[in-house]
């Protein structure tokens, strides 16, 4: 999914002289002195026009006048306070700009429409009471909901929704000018009604991506510096608002008294806690150690080992604290080692490819991760969007047309990544990734793997901020030790790592891609060429290829869910034929644990856990939690 913003120049204030203002009003009535030869606007044809909810593909699960969403309690009680632990730290309240580390303020704020948690990409009314696209999907406009208002009491209206717009363009993170390129103009028709115009036609995600955006009130920032880190709490018109800050330690969020949302359908049965706590680690093993201690009260585990072993304690044998592997719909995306080919060592597709032979994925399963984990092949893992065996005939209409640019493995069988014994015996991926490495100039003299033509040795550095990852980076280390290549490991803090990944400051980094069932306009970000060179991106490996970008826009442009699965195993070829990260793994499920003190609805989101949102603190189960 996509966002796209203008700079002022290019925005719309008021239009008060067009002839259709917005898509529900009675055209103009002429005066008798009209010329009879004035010609009257065409008329619209309209893919949705006022509905309250749209579907990327097909219609929304939820039809007009639903009460609650399947996997919400509307009967859940409200009130009780829940403790959650992050991990690093933050300076900074403004997570709209590119300086300084922010928590997450989701929860105060809100976009104009809400994604449903079961199904692929459909969008309801929230701050946007509907939405109108024409057929041609060329622009897309929201009524507002008149009784939205910000926390301060201060109505929400269409010029709010402009200066967002505007003010991300103009002074946010530079992600956001690519995120909205392909918008040319924002217009707030009257007080209620605004309007975004695209440069590009058919573009089936665009208009759903502006109904994912975030909205900030104008009168609050035309006070505030945007392009500064602040610690001042802001406003917004969400569920919750900022009641403490303890910079870098902990932030606390309270419910709001009488909320203007809290009676649409959408958000009954959700937000159900009454105050919100973060407090910061900087050392995973200490915050896992909390947990157990019950200095909070969920968490999700990330860390196979700690799974395997580490809730073997009293509380859990005991039923005070629970826990719950959740089957989940979620594509895994790629986690990987990834390459930055900004360096020249890098660039060689045979270098890539020798070293990911080197990672002995079968031995870290079976000696570090009790064997939970699945090998991830692809870059929309766990998905029906992941490419597998040779192309059909969809795909290769896509593809086709690049045949002579591409490797001949694109059009071929897929095959998988080289398997080991998980004995640590890796004879033949060394033979394989030395011949590999000597077609790229590179072998060993003396032990030391030194380019043929300048004498250089190879050596890089892998950067990480998460010391859990040493042990992991350590074993595919000492396997490239064997090629004679020098390794150098460096962990570093949160925030300097913010920045030099920032600035694409690194050799290779840990990296992950995820992926949502129906990809669209974030894959620029991800892939693009465009996005390769812009500071604090997404493109972290700095691929640019024509091809991936032109199957990028097919993916945007696909006019139904069989084209957009055609094109997005296209990609997922092309990229994997790239070797531009060494896959690692995944596992398709939520690893959840928790104190007994919650209530959660029978039916779980099919793509998220929705503890935030759906849980609810249980009066009597809290009453009787002895920790």
């Amino acid at each position: 999914m996509t966002f796209r913003l203008l700079p002022s120049a290019f925005l719309v204030a008021f239009c008060t002289t067009t002839s259709v203002a917005f898509a529900d009003s009675a055209p103009l009535t002429q005066p008798e002195t009209a010329i009879e030869t004035q010609t009257q606007a065409p008329e619209i044809d309209y893919l949705v026009k006022n509905a309250p909810s749209v579907a990327l593909h097909g219609t929304p699960k939820y039809t007009e006048g639903f009460t609650h969403f399947d996997y919400t309690n509307p009967n859940a009680p409200k009130g009780g306070e829940v403790k959650l632990a992050s991990f690093g730290s933050f300076d900074s309240l403004n997570p709209f700009i590119l300086k300084g580390s922010s928590p997450s303020l989701s929860l105060i704020y809100q976009s104009l429409m809400h994604q449903g948690a079961d199904e692929p990409f459909t969008m309801y009314g929230e701050i946007a009471q509907s939405i109108t696209i024409p057929k041609d999907r060329s622009w897309v406009e929201f009524t507002l909901n008149p009784n939205a208002k910000w926390q301060d009491g201060v109505a929400l209206t269409a010029e709010d929704v402009v200066f967002t717009f505007d003010i991300l363009r103009a002074k946010g993170h530079p992600f956001y000018k690519s995120y909205y390129a392909d918008v040319t103009s924002v217009t707030a028709l009257d007080t209620h009604h605004v309007r975004f115009d695209f440069s590009v036609k058919h573009n089936h995600e665009l208009p759903l991506i502006m109904a994912q955006l975030t909205i900030l009130p104008k009168h609050y920032w035309e006070q505030h510096d945007f392009s500064k880190t602040t610690l001042e709490p802001p406003i917004g018109s969400g569920a919750y608002k900022i009641e403490t800050v303890d910079p870098g330690r902990s932030i606390s969020f309270k419910h709001v008294e009488n909320w203007w949302a809290k009676d649409l359908p959408l958000n009954v049965g959700m937000y159900n806690f009454d105050k919100i706590t973060f407090d910061y680690f900087r050392d995973a093993q200490v915050m896992l150690e909390a947990f157990k201690a019950g200095k909070y009260d969920f968490r999700e585990e990330s860390i196979a080992k700690n799974w395997a072993t580490a809730y073997d304690i009293p509380a859990v044998k005991e039923g005070r604290i629970h826990k719950a592997e959740i089957p989940n719909a979620n594509p895994q995306g790629m986690q990987a080692f990834v390459f930055n080919l900004r360096r020249p060592l890098f660039q060689d597709i045979h270098v890539r490819h020798a070293l990911a032979l080197m990672m002995d994925f079968e031995w870290m399963n079976k000696n570090l991760f009790y064997g939970q984990y699945k090998r991830t092949e692809s870059y929309f893992s766990n998905s029906d969007l992941a490419a597998t065996g040779a192309p059909s005939e969809r795909e290769l209409a896509y593809l086709t047309p690049f045949k002579e640019k591409l490797d001949p493995s694109v059009f071929e069988e897929l095959k998988p990544l080289p398997k080991t014994s998980g004995t640590g015996q890796i004879r033949r991926q060394l033979r394989e990734a030395t011949a590999l490495l000597k077609q790229a100039g590179w072998g060993q003299k003396d032990g030391v793997l030194t380019n043929a033509e300048t004498g250089a040795p190879f050596t890089f550095e892998i950067l990480l901020v998460q010391p859990s990852f040493e042990r992991v980076t350590q074993a595919f280390i000492r396997n490239l030790e064997r090629l004679g290549i020098t390794v150098s490991l460096r962990i570093i803090d949160s925030a300097q790592y913010i920045n030099r990944v920032a600035d694409y400051d690194y050799d290779m980094i840990v990296g992950s891609f995820g992926q949502s069932v129906s990809p669209g306009n974030e894959q620029r970000d991800y892939w693009g060429s465009l996005a390769a060179d812009r500071p604090g991106g997404r493109n972290l490996a700095g691929i640019k290829d024509p091809v991936i970008d032109t199957l990028i826009t097919h993916i945007i442009h696909a006019n139904s869910r069989e084209d957009l699965v055609a094109a997005t195993r296209a990609l997922d070829r092309v990229l994997r034929s790239g070797w531009y990260m060494i896959p690692q793994w995944h596992v398709g499920t939520f690893r959840i644990a928790w104190w007994d003190k919650f209530g959660r609805p029978d039916k779980a989101p099919k793509y998220s856990i929705g503890f935030l949102t759906s849980w609810w603190v249980d009066p009597d189960k809290n009453t009787q939690l002895k920790r």
